[in-house]
């Protein structure tokens, strides 16, 4: 039999039919309801959703079997898989999803996980797949009546799913009013109105399947084509992010819940409907007033042809990649699937950025490859591995070079020699790569990658005092030797102590430096730079110990993911700060002067 994620893989393909009909009817009709970054945003948190859920529903279906195989009121399995006791089941479930539903409008921590189906300003099928990925954690109250009814699990999985699944093609503005139809059941104008911000609208129309339940408990309100739905959340979220969206709810609820003075509200926050502020909270940090007028303007960062057709590539790997997943995700082993979940997060996150501007395709490149690189050393695939760990570094070389050559026109172009300096260090950072996959290379390994250091500090060098920050240097040289003592007395080889030793301290220069350059430079892009160069000393160490002292657990992917974090924080934090024109520092004595005189000055 499938499982609930295989069927939706199964499914996925009938989503993108009716989707591209939806924007084909949209096109001819002149009534487009689709913008391109916003679609692949609501579909990369639907993905993220079903994955997430391969580990969620162990909670949800978990809790479920054990209360319905250990306190249901009523066993009658045989009613149950009837025809009449799933049509009931149904009805049942789509009862318990209406009051899920309702609380998830009405509770903060509630609102917290079902807001990210909101979030979109559009309002099309896509926007049907854009799921909360943390509603499992609270959701599975609302149907413990089913369990204690004695609902086998099997019949409340499928309906669940059929209930989901019937919720798809109501999230259109292509389809109006229909009728009759629409008294009974939810429909594309009843749903039009649950999404919408207005006055009017909000917090109404709940229902799954059926929309009786807002008559009969008061939530109902009609379309009125008067009021034209405008739709997102009150405070839009103005981000392709998908992990911010997942967690902005809850992160302001958190803020107001520390700073609110008094116990009770701290609670309060979380329990209360969304918006509501303890008094203090909201003096503290007043929000501006909701504007329906700043609603309607879609948020929209502009991108090229380039980066829509490199977005649109990306999206559709994620999806096969998704799929593959998904269909063996309950046979894999848990190790498995967090390691192929960690790579498709990091597609996710990268895909985002780069549509939002926050990172150039080269460095989304560079992560995900990393991502891979990391994963097939953790799982033993070698053919894989000998593919991703150079290509990585490669896509860090093309960031470089398509850098620099978009800056050669511009007054913040990067200085030549510099330029040559990074590829230096990216290039024996390359080859350092390429010795140390194979057995019996570790010497010329440990000394490419010494020659990358010290290419990195002269890169960071070049626009900063020489190692300014003695509290930086201190700190980082005791840890140094820390380090440095726990390989020795670990059972470093005799033969490797000097070019071990060269090695920590050429790595321990390299981090003070990179502080350094931060108490001068004092901008993200330094501190960007300061965080990859100290991470870069955690990943030596963790390769140091578990080759000299005793193996770690997944010493694969601790030393790769913080080696691939640290060069791409090194690499984009550089490139960030270098492409302002460059001023080079004074001196400290010559700061300690031009103090005194500008405090001369002060005093006449």
């Amino acid at each position: 039999m499938l499982s609930p994620s295989q069927v939706i893989v199964l499914a996925t393909p009938v989503f993108f039919i009716l989707i591209a009909v939806e924007w084909a009817v949209g096109l001819r009709r002149k009534r487009q309801t689709y913008h391109l970054a916003d679609a692949i945003s609501s579909l990369n948190l639907g993905v993220l959703s079903q994955t997430s859920a391969v580990f969620t529903k162990l909670l949800t279906l978990g809790i479920y079997t054990a209360v319905a195989g250990h306190m249901a009121l009523v066993q009658a399995d045989g009613f149950w898989m009837s025809l009449p006791g799933w049509l009931l089941a149904l009805v049942f479930y789509d009862f318990c999803y209406y009051w899920l539903h309702r609380m998830g409008h009405e509770v903060g921590v509630l609102w917290a996980a079902h807001a990210v189906h909101h979030q979109s300003q559009d309002y099309n099928l896509s926007t049907a797949l854009r799921q909360t990925s943390s509603g499992a954690l609270l959701g599975w109250i609302f149907y413990l009546p089913m369990a204690l009814a004695g609902v086998p699990p099997l019949v409340f999985a499928v309906v669940g799913l059929i209930d989901l699944l019937y919720q798809f093609w109501v999230h259109t503005e292509q389809v109006g009013r229909l009728g009759w139809f629409d008294r009974w059941f939810c429909a594309p104008s009843n749903h039009r109105v649950h999404h919408a911000v207005n006055d009017a609208y909000l917090d109404k129309n709940y229902g799954g399947i059926l929309i009786l339940w807002d008559r009969l408990f008061g939530s109902f309100k009609p379309e009125d084509e008067n009021e034209p739905c405008v739709y997102g959340t009150r405070g839009l979220l103005k981000s392709w992010d998908p992990l911010w969206a997942n967690a902005t709810v809850y992160r302001q609820l958190a803020h107001d819940s520390w700073h609110a003075r008094r116990l009770g509200d701290k609670l309060r926050v979380w329990l209360k409907p969304p918006g509501w502020r303890p008094a203090d909270v909201a003096q503290r940090f007043p929000k501006p007033a909701f504007d329906l007028d700043e609603h309607r303007v879609i948020y929209a960062p502009p991108m090229s042809a380039g980066l829509r057709w490199f977005s649109a590539l990306q999206f559709i790997a994620l999806i096969a990649g998704t799929s593959l997943f998904l269909w063996q995700a309950d046979q894999a082993p848990l190790a498995h699937n967090l390691l192929w979940f960690g790579v498709l997060l990091t597609v996710q996150w990268t895909l985002a950025a780069a549509m939002q501007g926050r990172i150039g395709p080269w460095l989304a490149l560079m992560l995900q490859s990393g991502a891979l690189a990391t994963v097939t050393a953790a799982l033993d695939l070698d053919a894989g591995h000998h593919v991703f760990k150079p290509l990585t570094m490669v896509f860090a070389l093309l960031y470089l070079a398509v850098s620099a050559r978009q800056s050669a026109n511009t007054a913040g172009r990067y200085p030549k020699t510099q330029l040559l300096i990074a590829a230096g260090a990216l290039l024996f950072s390359l080859a350092g790569d390429a010795f140390l996959m194979f057995e019996g290379f570790f010497i010329p390994g440990l000394v490419s990658f010494l020659l990358a250091h010290v290419c990195y500090i002269a890169l960071l060098r070049g626009d900063a005092p020489w190692l300014a920050e003695r509290k930086a240097l201190a700190c980082i040289a005791l840890i140094a030797v820390g380090m440095y003592a726990l390989l020795w007395l670990g059972g470093l080889p005799a033969a490797l102590r000097l070019p071990v030793l060269a090695y920590v301290g050429v790595i321990a220069i390299m981090a003070a430096q990179a502080w350094s350059r931060h108490s001068v430079l004092r901008n993200p892009a330094s501190l960007q730079v300061a965080l990859g160069a100290s991470v870069f000393m955690l990943s030596d160490s963790l390769l140091a110990i578990n080759r000299f002292v005793q193996p770690l657990p997944w010493a694969a992917v601790g030393v790769l993911v913080t080696y691939y974090l640290a060069q791409a924080l090194i690499l984009h934090g550089w490139l960030q700060k270098a492409a302002a024109p460059m001023r080079r520092p004074a001196d400290p004595a010559e700061k300690t002067m031009a103090c005194q005189s500008s405090g001369s000055a002060g005093a006449h």
